[in-house]
C-alpha cells in the first residue's frame, strides 16, 4: 500500500529533462518500491560530490586554502555536466550527494554556496540532464570528509554534544536543516514543486553509535525524524544504517552487499543508500579496488530479494581539495575505484558492465516491481528467483558457489553460471547479462608529460630560529592544538627552552647523547633543537598516537626546542569525536642528563599558530611576491626541511585531465593560482598485493594494488583554475624533497583490451519481439579510444583460445593466423571499431568444436 507521500514522475521526468514550468510532482512510496507519478520504479543512483568535482566554467574564481576569492579563469569544459552526462549514460536515474556543512557555513551565520560550493547550482545541473536527486542533508555526514562534515566551530558551542539529545546541538543542527530546506523550496527544487529532489536524508549510518547513547540515542533519533518531517518537503525521508527510524523514514542499508537488509516496516521499500563501489584509501596503505563483476553481483542478488533503489557510493569520488580530507590520513584523492575516476574519465569495464546490468534490469522493471519472486532450488549452491506478472515474466539465476561452475536445468533449458554470479532473463528464457561475464572493453590508462611545461622553481625557507619572537600565546603546560588553532591551520608550533650547564657528562664526551620523548594525540610530529631537524614521527588512522624518541642535539647554554605539530585531517566518525585530541599532550621529556631525566612538560610553552609562510600567504598569488625567494643552484645544494617552493608554468596544450607528479617530494601542500589542491606525502604503501579474484565474500583488504609504491603520487589539478599562461604553483614541503623532479602530466587512455566469447549475452541485440523463444545472437568486441584518439596499433589480437587478462593476452592452443590482419584492417586510424565474433569476419574457424573467444589489446594515441 502507498504511504502518506504525495507522488511523481513521467510527466515530472519530462518537466526535469527540459527544464518546463514547474509540474508539482509527488513521491510516494510502498514496499515494492519508490512510486513517481504513481508508478513504481527501480532506480539506479550514483554519489557525485559537488565539493569534490569543479563546475568549470568562465567565471572568476576564488583564493584560499579552503574557501576559495577571485582571479580571472578560463572557459572550459563542464566538469559538473560531464559527469552528470555520464553517469547518464551509465544508466543512471538519480544522482546522490551530501549537504557539507562545514563547506557551506565556516563561521557561524556566514554562509557560502559559491563555486564548488554551489549547491543550488549543482542540482539543477543535474534536473538539466534529466535525473533525479537523493539529497543527504545530514547534517552529519561522515564521508572521510574533515570532522565529518561538521564546522570546527560548533565543537565549541557551550554545554554541546555532538549527535545525542542535547539541546544546544540539536538547536545548531535543525537551524542548518532548515536553511538547505529553505534554499530547496525557494528554487522550487523539491519534486512536490517540480524539481528533481525526490528523496532526502536525514542523519547518516546513526544505529551503531545511537545503540551506545542508549535512551538518549533513541529520544535524538525520535527527534531528528520528527524535525525533518515537520519542513513539508512532500518527498520522503530516509533514514541509512538506522533500524529505529522511525514512521514514515524509510530505513536504508550501507555496506558491500545489503541482499540481507529488509526495512523496518513491511509497507517500506528496500533501499540500498550505499553500494560500496571501492574503498577509500590512507596515506601509507593500498589502493583498495573491487572487481566490478562481485559489484554487479551484489546488485544482482539485491534486486532478486525485492531491492528497487541502488545508490553506487561512489559512482565519482573525486578529490579532497584543500584541507577537507578527514580521517585522520585519508589521501587527497577520493577516486574510490569509482565507474568514474578522479580525474573525470569512466573507468572501464566497471562503467559499461554496471550499464549493463542497468539496462538488463530495467527489461525486467515492471515484473520486479509488480510481484514478490518465487524461488526455486536449482543445486546445492544455485536457485532461480522468478517474477511471473500479467506483463511477463522475468529471472534471475544465480550461482553462489565461489569455486566452480554450474550447470542448471530451468524452464526445461540448460543454462551454464559462473562461479559467484547472477544472470538475467527478462523473458524466463533468454540470458542478457550474467555479472560474472564482462564483455566490455577494459582501458588502461597512462599518467605522461608532454615536455611543454617545464618550471624554474625558487626557494624560500621558513625562518625556524626566530620562532615564539611574537608567540601567539605563552603558558604554563601544554595545550589541546585544536583548542589554538580552530582548524585555521594543519601547524601548530609549541616552543620552549631548556638551559644546559657545561658541566653535563655529555658535554665532556663522558655519556651518551641527550634524548628527547614527546608523546602526542596526533598525527605527525617534527621536532627541532636550536633550529635543527631532529626527527620526525606520525601515527595512524588505526591509532592517532605519537610516540617520539630521539636524540637532541643541545649545548651549554639556553637551548630552544620547538615541536611542530600537524594536523592530517580531523577525525569524522566515532563516538563523540568532537572530544578527541590532537596536538602534543606530554609528557615531554628529556633524558641522559647528570640530574637523569627532566620533564619539560608543566615548565612554560609558548605557542604560533601556522607556518610565517602562511601568515604572508606565499601560496596566493599577491603574497608570493612579498618576500625574497632563493634562485638557481642554491636551491639543489641543500634541500632543507621547512621550504615553500614556487614556480610559473604554461598551461598545457589539449583537453586532458592533469596531475602534479609529487613523487620526488615528501610531506606537504600543493597550491596553484592560490588555489590548494591540497595535502601531499609521498608515503609508501604496505599490504597484501596478492592476486585478487572477484569470487567470494568481498571485504576492503581483498584487492589490493600498489605495494611497495607512493600511495599517491599524482594529485589532480582541474583545468579550469589555470590561466592561459603564467600560473602559479606554489609547494610547502615539511621535510625536504627534489622540486625539479616535479611534473605537470596528463592523464589519458594508453590501450584498450577486450576478451568476448562467441556466445556471450547480448544485451543489444535483445529483441523484445522474441519474447519467451530462446534466441542465440552473434557477439561483437567493441573498442573504444578516449576522443581525441584513434587506435594506432594492435598489440595483440587472437581469436579461438587465447588465454591471460589485459595486458598479458597469450595465444592458445586454438588460434587464427588472421586475427591480427582483421583488426588492423578494422581498426588502425579509428576512434571506435565493432568486430563480429564468427568465422566469416576471421576468414574461418580455426576450431570448428570449440566455443572461440577473441581477446585483442589496441594502443591508443592522440590524433594529429
Amino acid at each position: 500500500m502507498g504511504r502518506w507521500w504525495p507522488a511523481a514522475l513521467l510527466g515530472c521526468a519530462v518537466a526535469v529533462a527540459v527544464l518546463a514550468a514547474a509540474v508539482e510532482c509527488a513521491v510516494t512510496y510502498d514496499k515494492k518500491a519508490v512510486l513517481i507519478d504513481g508508478q513504481r520504479r527501480i532506480l539506479f543512483s550514483g554519489s557525485i560530490h559537488y565539493p569534490r568535482s569543479t563546475p568549470d566554467v568562465t567565471a572568476f574564481f576564488k583564493i584560499s586554502s579552503f574557501f576559495p576569492l577571485s582571479s580571472p579563469g578560463r572557459f572550459m569544459a563542464v566538469m559538473w555536466e560531464g559527469l552528470i552526462q555520464k553517469a547518464k549514460d551509465g544508466g543512471l536515474d538519480v544522482i546522490q550527494t551530501y549537504v557539507f556543512w562545514n563547506g557551506h557555513e565556516p563561521t557561524p551565520g556566514n554562509y557560502y554556496f559559491e563555486e564548488r560550493y554551489d549547491l543550488v547550482r549543482f542540482i539543477k545541473t543535474v534536473q538539466k540532464a534529466g535525473l533525479f536527486v537523493h539529497l543527504r542533508i545530514g547534517p552529519y555526514i561522515c564521508g572521510e570528509w574533515n570532522f565529518g562534515g561538521f564546522p570546527v566551530w560548533l565543537k565549541y558551542v557551550p554545554g554541546i554534544s555532538f549527535r545525542t539529545d542535547n539541546e544546544p546541538f540539536k538547536t545548531a543542527m535543525q537551524g542548518f536543516t532548515e536553511k538547505i530546506v529553505g534554499m530547496m523550496k525557494s528554487e522550487n527544487l523539491f519534486a512536490s514543486q517540480g524539481g528533481p529532489i525526490i528523496l532526502s536524508q536525514i542523519e547518516n549510518e546513526y544505529g551503531p553509535e545511537g545503540k551506545k547513547f542508549g535512551a538518549a540515542g533513541q529520544a535524538y533519533i525520535n527527534w531528528a525524524a520528527k524535525m525533518a518531517i515537520g519542513l513539508g518537503t512532500g518527498v520522503p525521508w530516509v533514514m541509512c544504517k538506522e533500524e529505529d527510524a522511525p514512521d514514515p523514514v524509510i530505513n536504508a542499508c550501507n555496506g558491500f552487499y545489503c541482499d540481507a537488509f529488509s526495512p523496518n516496516k513491511p509497507y517500506k521499500p528496500t533501499m540500498w543508500t550505499e553500494a560500496w563501489s571501492g574503498w577509500f584509501t590512507e596515506f601509507g596503505g593500498t589502493i583498495r579496488q573491487r572487481p566490478v563483476e562481485d559489484l554487479a553481483f551484489a546488485v544482482a542478488r539485491f534486486v532478486q530479494k525485492g531491492g528497487s533503489f541502488i545508490n553506487y557510493y561512489m559512482y565519482h569520488g573525486g578529490t579532497n581539495f584543500g584541507r577537507t580530507a578527514g580521517g585522520p590520513f585519508i589521501t587527497t584523492s577520493y577516486d574510490y575505484d569509482a565507474p568514474i575516476d578522479e580525474y573525470g574519465l569512466v573507468r572501464e569495464p566497471k562503467h559499461s558492465h554496471l550499464k549493463e546490468l542497468h539496462r538488463a534490469v530495467k527489461l525486467c522493471e515492471q515484473a520486479l516491481v509488480s510481484v514478490d519472486p518465487a524461488i526455486t532450488t536449482l543445486g546445492t549452491m544455485q536457485e532461480a528467483h522468478v517474477f511471473r506478472s500479467p506483463s511477463g515474466c522475468a529471472a534471475f539465476l544465480a550461482n553462489y558457489n565461489s569455486n566452480s561452475y554450474a550447470k542448471v536445468v530451468f524452464n526445461n533449458e540448460q543454462y551454464s553460471l559462473p562461479p559467484w554470479s547472477i544472470s538475467i532473463l527478462p523473458d524466463c528464457k533468454n540470458v542478457v547479462f550474467n555479472s560474472a561475464t564482462v564483455g566490455v572493453q577494459t582501458s588502461q590508462m597512462q599518467m605522461w608529460g608532454d615536455g611543454a611545461s617545464s618550471m624554474m622553481w625558487e626557494r624560500y625557507d621558513e625562518e625556524v630560529d626566530s620562532l615564539a619572537a611574537a608567540p601567539l600565546l605563552t603558558t604554563a603546560g601544554l595545550l589541546e592544538q585544536l583548542n589554538v588553532t580552530r582548524d585555521s591551520s594543519d601547524y601548530l608550533w609549541y616552543i620552549t627552552s631548556v638551559d644546559i650547564s657545561p658541566s653535563e657528562n655529555f658535554l665532556q664526551g663522558g655519556g651518551k647523547p641527550l634524548s628527547l620523548s614527546v608523546l602526542s594525540a596526533g598525527h605527525a610530529l617534527h621536532v627541532f633543537v636550536n633550529g635543527q631537524l631532529q626527527g620526525s614521527a606520525y601515527g595512524t588512522r588505526e591509532d592517532r598516537r605519537i610516540k617520539y624518541n630521539g636524540n637532541a642535539n643541545l649545548r651549554a647554554g639556553t637551548n630552544k626546542i620547538a615541536l611542530l605539530s600537524v594536523a592530517c585531517g580531523l577525525p569524522n566518525v566515532g563516538v563523540h569525536y568532537e572530544t578527541w585530541n590532537t596536538g602534543v599532550g606530554g609528557p615531554v621529556v628529556l633524558h641522559g642528563l647528570n640530574e637523569g631525566s627532566r620533564d619539560l612538560t608543566w615548565q612554560t610553552w609558548s605557542y604560533q599558530v601556522g607556518l610565517k609562510g602562511e601568515q604572508m600567504n606565499l601560496n596566493s598569488l599577491e603574497g608570493s611576491t612579498s618576500v625574497e625567494w632563493m634562485q638557481g643552484s642554491l636551491i639543489a645544494q641543500n634541500q632543507q626541511p621547512l621550504s615553500w617552493y614556487r614556480a610559473y608554468f604554461e598551461t598545457p596544450s589539449g583537453d586532458e585531465p592533469l596531475a602534479l607528479d609529487m613523487g620526488s617530494m615528501g610531506k606537504g601542500q600543493i597550491w596553484i593560482n592560490g588555489q590548494s589542491i591540497g595535502r601531499y606525502w609521498t608515503a609508501y604503501a604496505d599490504g597484501d598485493c596478492k592476486e585478487c579474484s572477484y569470487t567470494g565474500t568481498f571485504r576492503a583488504p581483498k584487492c589490493q594494488a600498489g605495494c611497495g609504491q607512493p600511495t599517491q603520487r599524482w594529485y589532480h589539478v582541474p583545468r579550469s583554475w589555470l590561466q592561459a599562461t603564467r600560473n602559479l604553483l606554489v609547494v610547502f614541503e615539511e621535510l625536504g624533497g627534489d622540486s625539479s623532479k616535479i611534473a605537470l602530466v596528463k592523464r589519458s587512455v594508453s590501450s584498450v583490451c577486450a576478451d568476448v566469447s562467441e556466445d556471450h549475452p547480448n544485451i543489444k541485440n535483445w529483441q523484445i519481439e522474441s519474447y519467451g523463444e530462446r534466441e542465440y545472437h552473434r557477439a561483437k568486441v567493441h573498442l573504444k579510444c578516449s576522443p581525441g584518439q584513434s587506435i594506432s596499433a594492435i598489440k595483440f589480437a587472437s581469436f579461438g583460445t587465447p588465454m591471460g587478462t589485459c595486458g598479458n593476452f597469450q595465444q592458445g592452443d586454438c588460434h587464427s593466423a588472421n586475427s591480427h590482419t582483421v583488426l588492423e584492417k578494422k581498426c588502425i586510424g579509428l576512434q571506435r571499431c565493432v568486430i563480429a565474433i564468427s568465422p566469416e569476419s576471421f576468414g574461418g574457424d580455426p576450431c570448428p568444436s570449440v566455443t572461440k573467444r577473441v581477446a585483442v589489446e589496441a594502443v591508443c594515441s592522440r590524433t594529429a
